[in-house]
């Protein structure tokens, strides 16, 4: 395949930086992560995120989760925590592992949806931190999939589920992993998706 292509008006491109430009400009994205591939935008962006909810079919109530390449692009939505809180979560970082923080009244309430928690995972995955890096911006990260379905994992499956719906699909492969990140309440500590108690993956991540 071409390094940059388009077919309509969605961008299928290799390339990190123009994949990240249509980011900027306020557009909707697909892009690879640790185990599956992501629908995102920057999260600051309340007109985008809820295109992402109506691109994916998910209910506002359920809040978006954020990826980044460093904390600080979003610790401002974030409150304080117990050092050992804090250090719990970031011992896990960078990797695969969400957490769900205290989000500070500043927050999008489109981010947090119904609850009083940010979910937030720095990521490990070399093309969600050079995306990031490029866009200036952290960004929300829903799996690739039409609600209820399962999630793709290349950029063929998300252009055959989203033939028109993108501004772009950045095409590089996922990191691998064979399930979706864990999710961990980041104050009681309690596990919400995978760990101990082994939670079944959600396909509407």
């Amino acid at each position: 395949m071409a390094d940059e292509a388009t077919t309509g008006r969605v961008l299928l491109s290799a390339d990190i930086g123009a994949v990240a430009d249509r980011i900027c400009a306020g557009g909707v994205v697909a892009y690879p992560t640790e185990a599956v591939f992501g629908i995102g935008c920057r999260p600051a962006d309340a007109a985008a995120c809820e295109r992402v909810l109506e691109i994916k079919g998910r209910e506002s109530a359920k809040g978006l989760i954020l990826v980044t390449d460093d904390l600080a692009r979003i610790a401002f939505w974030l409150e304080p925590i117990a050092a050992q809180s804090q250090a719990r979560a970031e011992a896990t970082w960078p990797g695969p592992h969400t957490w769900l923080w205290p989000a500070r009244s500043s927050c999008p309430p489109w981010l947090r949806g119904s609850h009083t928690r940010l979910a937030v995972r720095v990521s490990a995955d070399p093309n969600v931190r050079a995306l990031c890096a490029a866009a200036g911006s952290a960004l929300v990260s829903t799996s690739a999939n039409r609600s209820g379905e399962a999630p793709c994992r290349d950029a063929a499956c998300v252009m055959n589920v989203f033939p028109a719906e993108l501004d772009a699909i950045l095409d590089r492969p996922c990191g691998g992993l064979g399930q979706p990140s864990t999710i961990r309440d980041v104050v009681s500590g309690e596990w919400v998706r995978g760990g101990p108690t082994n939670t079944p993956p959600d396909a509407n991540e």
